[in-house]
């Protein structure tokens, strides 16, 4: 009979990072979902039942990023929480500048970094360099939680999983990192790269690390240099009020645009008025 069949109570706790999903699927982006469906091949049903609720329940105490690896503290049934290692190889860097050579000569991957999304086909650039972006083998990721469970992946583990998923839906460059390279030094190699080919053969975007926030606090919210010549047209819609048209009318109000047509008006002029000058006032209605 397995351990957990008698295990004792967990002790709950609300000092641990609570999952921001509370049913149904834990992530939005594919890649989230990847490295989840690549751990939930690898572990039974009960588990992953386990390991989804201790996240939702805030189980998973700490979660702490480091270069190729990340350790985490979960609150089980014990006193002592439990400590968990899951440990992904990093890339040396010969393999590192067969995958920048390979992201240079594909534009619209480094658009879709510089805006914050993973590529749908990143692992192209990866293959071309006999690589892999996501584990691919078992090999790949060693994983350990010091529980007494005999499974080679916990419901400890999994929640940790599920909390650091969440973490890749919201900053892909996680991934990056834990293979050995920042946003800020695999955009400054693209950069380099571009420099090294003269500049005018690639399309590659030149990159600079933004700026501390607190050098940025006076003039965050001023338009820099770069949009100084950037043209703004405000026209009205074409359908007055489109988002209460294409939302309709709710069950539990009538009359919602009695209500709400003041407020969008009220909105709208403040917006321009705050924005622009007197002439684009109403422009919204």
């Amino acid at each position: 009979m397995s351990w957990y069949y008698n295990a004792k109570p967990t002790i709950e706790t609300d000092q641990g990072i609570k999952a921001k999903s509370k049913r149904g699927a834990f992530v939005k982006s594919w890649w989230a979902t990847r490295w989840i469906e690549a751990m939930e091949r690898l572990m039974d049903r009960g588990r992953l039942q386990r390991g989804r609720r201790y996240a939702r329940k805030g189980q998973v105490l700490s979660l702490t990023e480091g270069t190729g690896e990340v350790v985490g503290k979960v609150q089980g049934s014990r006193r002592r929480p439990y400590k968990i290692t899951i440990a992904i190889t990093p890339f040396s860097e010969v393999q590192w500048e067969q995958v920048i050579a390979a992201l240079a000569n594909r534009p619209i991957f480094l658009a879709q970094l510089l805006a914050g999304e993973m590529p749908q086909d990143i692992e192209e650039a990866f293959a071309d360099a006999n690589l892999s972006l996501f584990p691919a083998r078992s090999r790949d990721l060693t994983q350990h939680c010091n529980c007494p469970d005999y499974a080679a992946v916990c419901k400890h583990l999994a929640a940790v999983h599920y909390i650091l998923a969440e973490r890749f839906d919201e900053d892909p460059f996680l991934l990056f990192r834990l293979r050995g390279k920042t946003q800020d030094e695999l955009m400054a190699a693209l950069s380099k790269l571009q420099g090294a080919d003269g500049g005018e053969e690639t399309s590659v975007p030149e990159y600079a690390p933004p700026p501390p926030l607190a050098d940025s606090l006076a003039d965050f919210w001023a338009i820099g240099s770069e949009a100084a010549h950037f043209q703004t047209h405000i026209a009205p819609p074409d359908v007055p009020y489109p988002a209460l048209a294409r939302l309709g009318a709710p069950a539990f109000m009538e009359n919602m645009e009695r209500w709400l047509k003041p407020a969008y008006d009220s909105m709208s002029e403040t917006a321009v008025s705050t924005a622009f000058t007197d002439q684009t006032k109403g422009a919204f209605q």
